[in-house]
């Protein structure tokens, strides 16, 4: 049914432990930061309102309360980058290593290690991000390319189904860009381009295996985000009541924001663990066909730009001998 082993990804969770809190600590504080900061503008509001009538008051309350979550918001889109590079990377740098039975230091120690692997395949943080909005990319163009052969099948009512299946897949593919990231790290190539372009090509060799073990993944990543989300109402309404002039829309917002926390904190590591388990047994000993570069090449502009950084990326060290599996293109 799947491909994965569910408890050795649990292990793995046990085992980056010093990580796992590392990004609970991120997360949550930035569901706090939103309801700090919206409680703090709905609270500024209304105290601005108390100069007018009540539906003046209930006005500015609310209109406080959605700039402050805005400007959150604005805060955690420039900061996106850097979670990026030092939560999300760093953790599958350390999944990565424990995958080929490495071993790894506790306590910050693991943290701090997972920086230094990261900034020896990544120079800067926009390098990594702009090689993940890409990935993102091309990802959705395979992911076309399976919804449009399944579109041709001669079954009754194939479209319907396949509006559906289209938005789940959209759904898997945050699942898998971060797969192609762990073998850029895995096979410690001097160019994360050439790597990316690799690991994408591979991906679309085996795009059924993938995106079949994605789209169960998926599933369950969202099925326990919502009963976290249930388990948060009662606890985000009282939030709520706090706030001067209570905001009727709070509970669900705050109750969606802490969901999101748990979701990003604890219950993805799991699953990317579990795609990584995928990906790495299903092109192990696999080479890159060119057949898909090429295909890939047709339908995707941004792998075209990938592999055009990937040709002019100046290597800036010597690059480290490829850990097992780590087939690649040459590098220029």
């Amino acid at each position: 049914m799947w491909d994965f082993s569910i408890g050795r990804s649990l292990g793995l969770m046990r085992r980056t432990a010093p990580f796992i809190v590392f990004r609970m600590a991120v997360y949550f504080g930035i569901a706090c930061a939103y309801v700090i900061a919206t409680g703090t503008g709905a609270g500024i509001g209304w105290g601005i309102g108390g100069f007018g009538d009540d539906g003046f008051q209930a006005g500015a309350t609310m209109w406080g309360g959605i700039l402050g979550f805005g400007l959150t918001a604005g805060v955690i889109y420039l900061l996106r980058e850097y979670i990026l590079y030092i939560v999300k990377a760093g953790h599958i740098a350390v999944l990565v290593e424990l995958l080929d039975g490495g071993e790894m230091p506790g306590g910050r120690g693991q943290i701090g290690h997972a920086r230094e692997v990261v900034s020896a395949r990544f120079a800067e943080t926009s390098v990594l991000f702009a090689i993940d909005q890409l990935v993102k990319g091309v990802l959705a163009a395979v992911t076309g390319l399976v919804q449009g052969i399944a579109s041709f099948l001669p079954i009754p009512g194939v479209q319907q189904i396949m509006g559906l299946v289209r938005a789940f897949l959209r759904i898997a593919i945050g699942l898998v860009d971060e797969v192609i990231l762990a073998h850029a790290i895995r096979t410690r190539s001097d160019n994360p381009w050439a790597s990316a372009r690799t690991a994408l090509v591979l991906y679309g060799q085996n795009a059924g295996t993938m995106l079949k073990n994605a789209a169960f993944l998926t599933f369950i990543v969202y099925g326990l985000s919502f009963l976290v989300f249930l388990a948060m109402l009662a606890p985000a309404a009282g939030v709520v009541y706090l706030i001067p002039g209570a905001w009727s829309a709070g509970g669900v917002v705050f109750a969606l924001i802490f969901a999101w926390a748990v979701k990003a904190a604890l219950i993805e590591p799991f699953a990317i663990a579990c795609m990584m388990q995928v990906f790495f047994k299903v092109t192990a000993g696999q080479v890159p066909d060119p057949a898909w570069d090429a295909r890939l090449s047709q339908m995707s502009n941004k792998f075209n730009r990938i592999r055009e950084q990937a040709q002019a990326w100046v290597p800036t060290r010597t690059a480290a001998p490829s850990a097992p599996g780590g087939t690649a293109y040459p590098q220029p």
